[in-house]
């Protein structure tokens, strides 16, 4: 289905056609229209799918139809990374539209409140916020949003892993009643439904490759000892030239130590935590985003939080703790219907999560030898580390006599 069918208002149109998005996906397709007809709906696709565009264009296509200066759309999202995807894929599709944005997230300095406050009294069109910025925001009384249509939740599974559940509900509270409410998440865990039922009316609900990698991940693994990791992955960099690698490590000072240790081996790398300033953030997603830096590594929160179409490459150098996350890491690769591959590293202690990982996608997937310099690698064998008991020292000792 392409885009010309919605019959979208030409200032978008426009915008689609120079962006050069021609072909709608299966989550545009089936929830453009109904949030064109105005119906709550709550939507379950994985990441790379293009969830974004399922709600931005018809929400833009209405605002364009009713112009106003007030907030027409409030979309809440887990991180800055995200919000800052969201508003520039924003500005994208509305480039010839008479549409305002602003994204609110904390860490920025006073003068970024002060232009968030400003957006919140006089009516940016769309705000894409943080829970935690907005609800400081909520809580000065001056937030404007009598005027509301759209309510959108965006990775709301993601939300409520982190503890966000009492922070939405407040600002679901503050919000007018009479709206139209969408929630997009990758997962439906009963938590997820426990939350559309007591905030979205009579909705829709569309369900697209639950707990799926995309079909184009060729997706391997190594079974390996801890002192073998960094020269693997050093091994797999020098393969071949990689335009744009991510590799996912579950801590921050594992990631610090990755870099440095690419960085010694003179690799383009980088890494992204919460110890980096939000301008060094956007610095280092930057160089990456326009392939000044080949290596990028993150932890976790940056599986949701970045769209790049061409990442070549995920590594997860070590096993995620959630088997979901998997599917958000991996899922960084493979976007908008190319190919790309995911590589994951399995210690002795990781085997039994990764076992579950297959589990969740409903199939195995390839072990590899590794090289053969490294010397020999750990079995596979997650069934022995499910029953393994916990080790204890006074195993096995007789108990001391009482004098």
């Amino acid at each position: 289905m392409t885009f010309n069918e919605f019959n979208f208002q030409p200032e978008l149109t426009e915008g689609l056609f120079y962006m050069g998005f021609n072909n709608a996906t299966p989550i545009q397709e089936q929830a453009i229209p109904l949030i064109l007809n105005n119906k709550d709906l709550i939507a379950c696709a994985q990441t790379g799918t293009g969830k974004t565009g399922a709600y931005l264009l018809p929400v833009i296509n209405k605002i364009i139809q009713a112009p106003g200066d007030y907030i027409n759309t409030l979309i809440i999202v887990p991180t800055r990374e995200l919000a800052i995807q969201i508003d520039e894929q924003l500005q994208g599709f509305s480039y010839f539209a008479p549409v305002s944005s602003i994204a609110i997230y904390g860490g920025n300095n006073g003068s970024a409140f002060d232009q968030e406050k400003k957006a919140l009294t006089e009516g940016a069109n769309i705000i894409i916020a943080t829970p935690g910025r907005l609800i400081s925001h909520l809580n000065m009384g001056y937030v404007k949003t009598e005027k509301l249509k759209h309510l959108i939740l965006d990775e709301a599974d993601r939300m409520l892993d982190m503890g966000f559940s009492d922070d939405l509900q407040k600002i679901i509270d503050y919000l007018p009643k009479d709206k139209q409410t969408l929630m997009f998440s990758a997962t439906m865990p009963p938590k997820i439904r426990t939350l559309a039922k007591k905030i979205l009316t009579d909705p829709s609900e569309i369900n697209i490759s639950i707990s799926k990698p995309a079909e184009g991940v060729t997706q391997v693994a190594y079974v390996v000892y801890d002192a073998q990791k960094m020269e693997l992955l050093k091994g797999i960099l020098s393969e071949k030239e990689m335009s744009s690698v991510i590799i996912f490590s579950s801590k921050k000072d594992k990631v610090k130590e990755l870099e440095r240790e690419l960085k010694r081996a003179k690799f383009n790398a980088a890494a992204i935590h919460s110890d980096l300033e939000q301008n060094e953030r956007n610095d280092v997603l930057r160089n990456f985003k326009n392939k000044n830096l080949q290596v990028l590594v993150a932890t976790d929160i940056l599986s949701r939080g970045i769209d790049i179409d061409s990442i070549s490459l995920v590594v997860n150098y070590d096993v995620p703790g959630d088997a979901e996350d998997y599917i958000h890491r991996v899922g960084r690769t493979a976007r908008a219907e190319t190919t790309g591959k995911a590589i994951t590293f399995i210690n002795d202690h990781d085997q039994y999560k990764f076992k579950k990982i297959e589990d969740l996608i409903g199939y195995e997937i390839n072990k590899l030898a590794v090289p053969e310099k490294l010397g020999a690698q750990p079995e596979y064998a997650p069934e022995k580390k499910e029953k393994r008991k916990p080790f204890n020292k006074f195993a096995g000792r007789k108990p001391k006599p009482k004098r």
